[in-house]
């Protein structure tokens, strides 16, 4: 469905692997039914084994086909983009006014919540 599980704001200088370890540390203990989590190539390496020592996740690399030159919608890689484009359309995170990671995060829910409140009664 493309709902937000956890949310993490860092430095720029963070590598995003590296970043991904830290939204993945906050998954641990609260999602039990959670197996499979997809991520593009910039992911790919020793974060696939850590995923798997620390939550038992099985981390599957989506990549595009080495041959294309084209553009072409990938496995699951599509529901990461509506996401984003969905929270995008919040106001407030489409620039970053916030002075601390926490409120930026908090936002991020907000605008999360404003979603599914407009799914559960359209206007």
């Amino acid at each position: 469905m493309g709902l937000l599980l956890a949310v993490v704001v860092h430095a720029a200088n963070i590598q995003d692997r590296d970043g991904a370890k830290l939204v993945l540390a906050k998954l641990l203990g609260r999602f039990p039914r959670l197996r499979v989590i997809w991520a593009d190539a910039g992911y790919a390496g020793r974060l696939v084994a850590w995923a798997w020592a620390t939550g038992g996740w099985l981390l599957t690399i989506v990549r595009r086909k080495p041959d294309t030159h084209h553009f072409e919608v990938l496995p699951r890689r599509w529901v990461v983009e509506r996401t984003l484009a969905w929270l995008s359309r919040c106001r407030r995170l489409s620039k970053d006014y916030e002075e601390r990671t926490e409120s930026s995060e908090a936002w991020a829910h907000i605008a999360m919540v404003n979603l599914m409140l407009k799914r559960l009664h359209p206007i």
